[in-house]
């Protein structure tokens, strides 16, 4: 009997630990199951197999810390494991601790196509505003849409319950051996744990972080498979993501690349009013405009009013991305002319520094009014306090529309996110019709939300889509018909400039929109009814996001110097256009000038590829391209990444800082 406990602890810790590689394993199974859409094309039971087996190191990581204090308790030489009930203690944090991990894989299965990479710690901060009436039936709401996923998580808790060994052991009398044994096994344990939580025994590299994943992937979207949520979670505990590297000098970086902008215009500031939409999810895969080609001509996609206003009266790019893959993303980049670089800066503590954006610029220098519109609870995501750092002196959220007579209130609720497009936009018409001229103003769309409903008098009246999403971008299109209907009744209309965009793209369906190019693709339209010269399908420069605010300025022949990372997209040459992205799979950045896109992990280009005739980037062709080419691209590309860093960490977002917020 004693010798048998002397090695029990030992089998029982061993046992359970394996019983946890088998879930994290069957999670992983579980994860590429549901995210099948995303992998189908490229996905074979051989790569499959290799991305299992690597995932195996990531998991080994997660699962030693998560149950580190699971195997102290179990190797702990003292005879306290021996009393009554020890075990019962020992079982509990085993399956508390482990459901915990197992519950955020299965999570994941339904947050990744969103987000594109495993939840990191950045999750707690994104949805801290929200408070916990909000989060909890947000939460209710997903495990109802979810129940399968919700069952096999009780299920998985119950299994770990009714497995875990030892149950219970017998009294040992203390003796020499005892105390030895166990002391040895407790040492012998101590540096195998923590090179399973390093990732390897050699102390010459730092720890496996979410980085090495890409090591084992064909393609960067397959880190998910890889990883597993836990350890990105612990990985970026304590991250630090706003480093500023030293490329080169800060002359020689300003010869490359520069953020300031200095108008040299002779015409006379024209102050027309200003109206931006942000559009959530709405990438141009859900569009018919940028897809005429696709599925032999046969795709018409969700959006006819956008695609008729497109044609008919505005401008638009072929080649426009987004700077972010999520909606706190997705504002700094529109309004304020800042990229999302590593981390969102809503989640830094770049957040308080001083900024400017289009709000401050033309309230502060030319007396706009300026108002931001959200039909979310006030402050949801972090939109309030971002709108008042960059200059919007009013914040218009479901609050102030529940406030208005003249309105319904929450009777226009969607039960979960915001007040429902078409009535959120009427809601701005009319208040932008009691703003003095000019005025700047931006409206955030919700309804293209998960968990995307729709009012109930439009149930099956838009088409469904192959996913969810595109009815109800359908429906948004269709408030944005109502919505121009009404303002061009308005006295201001033909002295606007409209500018419509989305936060970021989502749900991806055709191999191309899967890629991580694909991934950044959104419209970025211009619309002056007033101006006839407003028009075309520009498909030669390449745009992104934060040349928004630049194009506005420059457009209104603005005479002030200002700071935006952006630049002209009317009047900047054609092969001096570029866009530069962070991809959250590969941890690493994605530059597009001329006929190529550049990967780039940091340190140096991984991969070059055609994107104008390799759609689907089939073929790395970073030999191929012509050493000038590629060192002169590598050089802006990181002037710009090292700029942004250090005025980021330096708070020198602006040209002559103004006095702090209160």
């Amino acid at each position: 009997m004693r010798r048998t406990f002397f090695r029990y602890p030992v089998v029982g810790l061993v046992s359970n630990l394996f019983v946890i590689f088998l879930l994290f394993t069957f999670c992983r199974l579980v994860f590429l199951l549901v995210n099948w859409s995303l992998y189908a094309d490229t996905m074979t039971w051989g790569h499959a197999a290799s991305l299992f087996a690597a995932g195996l190191i990531f998991d080994t990581t997660a699962i030693l810390y998560t149950n580190a204090l699971v195997i102290l308790l179990m190797l702990f030489p003292l005879h306290w494991k021996e009393r009554k009930g020890y075990y019962q203690v020992v079982k509990w944090i085993y399956v508390v601790c482990n459901s915990v991990a197992i519950w955020a894989n299965l999570c994941d299965c339904v947050y990744f196509p969103y987000t594109g990479k495993r939840t990191t710690t950045s999750v707690f901060y994104e949805f801290s505003h929200e408070g916990v009436g909000g989060m909890t039936k947000i939460m209710g709401e997903q495990f109802l849409a979810n129940w399968y996923l919700v069952l096999l998580a009780f299920a998985l808790s119950w299994l770990l319950w009714k497995v875990f060994r030892p149950q219970q052991v017998s009294a040992v009398k203390a003796s020499w051996r005892y105390y030895v044994t166990q002391t040895v096994i407790l040492v012998a344990a101590v540096p195998l744990v923590i090179a399973g939580m390093r990732g390897g025994f050699s102390h010459a590299v730092r720890p496996i972080t979410i980085s090495n994943a890409n090591q084992f992937v064909d393609r960067p979207a397959e880190t998910g498979i890889v990883l597993n949520t836990p350890f990105s979670i612990y990985r970026t505990l304590s991250k630090k993501p706003l480093v500023t590297p030293s490329y080169m000098s800060e002359e020689e970086a300003l010869s490359f690349y520069t953020p300031i902008h200095v108008p040299n215009d002779s015409v006379a500031f024209q102050p027309k009013n200003v109206v931006v939409l942000i559009l959530e999810s709405w990438g141009k895969q859900h569009m018919g405009y940028y897809n005429q080609t696709l599925r032999g001509g046969a795709y018409k996609g969700f959006t006819p009013f956008v695609d008729s206003l497109i044609a008919h009266g505005a401008i638009t790019w072929r080649y426009s991305y987004s700077n972010g893959r999520k909606s706190i993303e997705g504002m700094p980049s529109t309004l304020s002319s800042l990229p999302n670089y590593v981390e969102p800066l809503f989640l830094t503590p770049a957040s308080l520094n001083h900024m400017s954006g289009l709000a401050r610029e033309l309230g502060e220098k030319k007396g706009y009014t300026t108002a931001f519109f959200h039909g979310a609870q006030n402050n949801s995501m972090g939109f309030q306090a971002f709108a008042r750092a960059t200059g919007f002196q009013r914040y218009y959220g479901r609050t102030e529309y529940n406030e208005d007579p003249h309105f319904n209130g929450d009777k226009d609720f969607d039960g979960t996110w915001a007040i429902w497009d078409e009535e959120f936009m009427q809601f701005y018409v009319a208040q932008m019709n009691k703003m003095k001229q000019p005025f700047m103003t931006a409206l955030f769309s919700a309804t293209s939300h998960t968990p995307f409903n729709l009012p109930a008098r439009y149930k099956n009246v838009f088409p469904k889509g192959e996913i969810p999403l595109q009815e109800c971008v359908a429906y948004t299109d269709h408030a944005l018909r109502q919505f121009f209907k009404e303002a061009s009744k308005q006295p201001w209309f033909k002295n606007t400039l409209f500018v419509l965009t989305a936060d970021h793209s989502s749900s991806p369906i055709d191999p191309f929109y899967k890629t991580t190019l694909g991934l950044f693709n959104v419209p970025i339209i211009l619309y002056a009814p007033g101006d006839e010269s407003l028009r075309g399908y520009d498909t030669q420069r390449v745009v992104e996001q934060i040349d928004i605010m630049p194009t506005v300025l420059a457009y209104l022949h603005y005479d002030q110097p200002y700071l935006a990372f952006g630049k002209d997209m009317l009047h900047t040459p054609a092969e001096e256009t570029h866009a530069l992205h962070w991809v959250p799979e590969s941890n690493g950045y994605e530059f597009v000038k001329g006929p190529y896109v550049l990967e780039f992990d940091g340190q140096e280009v991984t991969a070059a590829y055609r994107y104008r005739t390799d759609s689907v980037f089939s073929k790395n062709i970073l030999m191929e391209v012509p050493a000038d080419t590629l060192q002169h691209m590598t050089s802006q590309m990181k002037s710009i990444i090292q700029q942004y860093m250090y005025r980021m960490n330096n708070d020198k977002l602006v040209i002559a800082p103004s006095a702090k917020h209160q």
